[in-house]
C-alpha cells in the first residue's frame, strides 16, 4: 500500500451523483492498493499514519498527531499511486489490485482509521470520478509505502 499523505487546513471531494465530503483541518490521504497488499499492511500503515507527528505545538514544532490535534481525515482511493512509468509515457497500472481485492482493503483501512483515532473520517467513492479540492498547510506532503516500512 502506499498514501501520500497532506496536512490540510480543509479539503473536499465532489462527484456527480453522489455529492461531496469536506473536512477542516486535517489530513487528507491518497490510498493505492497494490495487489500484494493485505491486512498486515493495513495496520502497519493505520499505526504510522495514526502516530504521526506533523502538526505544530505550541512552539511551532512538528510534534503532533491528528489525535492530539483533534483533526479531520479524509480518506481517497486513487489507484494512480501505482503508476509504472518505466516504458514509455502512458503509465501502466498493472500492480494496481483490482477492484475486487482493493475495495475490501480499503473499506477494511478505513474502518481501522476510524477505530485507531476515534476522529472523523470522510471518504470518496471508490471507481468514481472526483475532483478534490484542498488547501495544504505547510505544505506537508508525507509519501510512505508499507512494502518500505519508511
Amino acid at each position: 500500500m502506499r498514501v501520500v499523505i497532506q496536512r490540510v487546513l480543509r479539503a473536499e471531494v465532489r462527484s456527480n451523483g453522489y455529492g461531496s465530503n469536506r473536512i477542516g483541518k486535517g489530513l487528507l490521504i491518497l490510498l493505492g492498493i497494490e495487489d500484494s497488499d493485505n491486512e498486515a499492511d493495513i495496520a502497519w500503515l493505520v499505526g504510522k499514519i495514526s502516530r504521526l507527528r506533523i502538526f505544530s505545538d505550541a512552539d511551532g514544532v512538528m510534534n503532533l498527531s491528528v489525535m492530539d490535534v483533534n483533526g479531520g481525515i479524509m480518506i481517497i482511493s486513487q489507484f494512480t499511486l501505482h503508476a509504472s512509468t518505466r516504458k514509455g509515457n502512458r503509465p501502466s497500472y498493472i500492480r494496481a489490485a483490482r477492484p475486487e481485492t482493493a475495495i475490501p482493503l480499503y473499506e477494511i483501512f478505513v474502518e481501522q482509521v476510524k477505530q485507531a483515532t476515534g476522529l472523523e473520517v470522510q471518504t470518496g467513492w471508490f471507481g468514481a470520478m472526483m475532483q478534490i479540492e484542498l488547501i495544504n498547510d505547510g505544505p506537508v506532503t508525507i509519501i510512505i509505502d508499507s512494502k518500505d516500512k519508511e
